[in-house]
């Protein structure tokens, strides 16, 4: 009997859980269609950023290490999303909502910290997944990069990317102090992903001792597995260092996200 009232207790504990973040999701979702800058940059840039490095794609022998144009563009529109659907538009969403008391008053309610810092990633979490579903689609029949070859290595990589793109945007967030800085303090984090992570560059085409330096940034886990995922090219032991790469940073961003997040205005 105390089983059975254990686990409906737990069941309505989830049940409420959910219905928090999903009204905290739909209200940020609200304030982020009211932000035009936010939604063009979210929206247009992961989708013409690509197109940009096409020229420099053309030029590298990326045949020759296994991977084709149409697949370095789509493993670029992807890191792409992560960065500016996710990370860019998150630092300044948690800003300003900091700066404006909401999160201080989210905090007197019942949501938990981890629900409300949730509930605000969600709107972005999910428009960076959502444009990873039509940019996979459209580059099949676009790009004619076919179905991918190891699908079991995308689902970790996308879900690493997104995780680690919204805690990093926490932790920048915790040391910005207003939302028109947002974009200054986002930049380094923002260059050295494009060029390091195998997204400008691909990896494959990077010197050894470079390319094994850039693969411990934060994005370059997910970037190597969802462009495996595509391609099928990845030894066991290049599968498990990613993987554990991508788990390591994970964790560190989630503490990072505990330990430094500043729900009080930086005045």
């Amino acid at each position: 009997m105390s089983g059975t009232v254990g686990t409906s207790a737990g069941r309505q504990l989830r049940s409420s859980a959910g219905r928090r973040l999903g009204a905290l999701g739909r209200a940020e979702l609200a304030l982020l269609g009211r932000n035009r800058g936010a939604v063009v940059t979210a929206l247009l840039v992961p989708l013409a950023l690509p197109f940009t490095v096409r020229g420099a794609y053309a030029r590298l022998d990326l045949k020759a290490h296994g991977v084709s144009a149409g697949i370095a563009m789509l493993t670029a529109a992807i890191g792409f999303s992560f960065l500016f659907a996710v990370y860019t538009a998150l630092v300044g969403a948690f800003v300003a909502r900091r700066e404006e008391l909401v999160l201080k008053r989210l905090r007197t309610g019942e949501l938990s910290d981890t629900e409300i810092l949730t509930g605000t990633a969600l709107p972005a979490v999910g428009l960076g997944l959502a444009q990873v579903l039509v940019l996979s689609v459209g580059c099949a029949l676009l790009l004619h990069t076919g179905p991918p070859k190891a699908p079991w290595l995308i689902l970790p990589g996308l879900l690493s990317g997104l995780v680690v793109s919204a805690a990093l945007a926490a932790v920048t967030a915790s040391f910005t102090r207003t939302t028109e800085s947002a974009q200054v303090t986002a930049l380094p984090l923002l260059l050295v992903s494009m060029l390091g992570s195998g997204i400008t560059v691909p990896a494959a085409a990077l010197p050894d001792r470079i390319a094994s330096l850039c693969a411990l940034l934060p994005l370059s886990p997910a970037i190597r597995l969802v462009e495996a995922g595509w391609t099928g090219r990845s030894s066991g032991p290049e599968t498990l260092a990613a993987l554990a790469t991508a788990l390591a940073w994970t964790v560190v961003a989630v503490f990072a996200v505990r330990r430094w997040f500043r729900w009080e205005p930086r005045r």
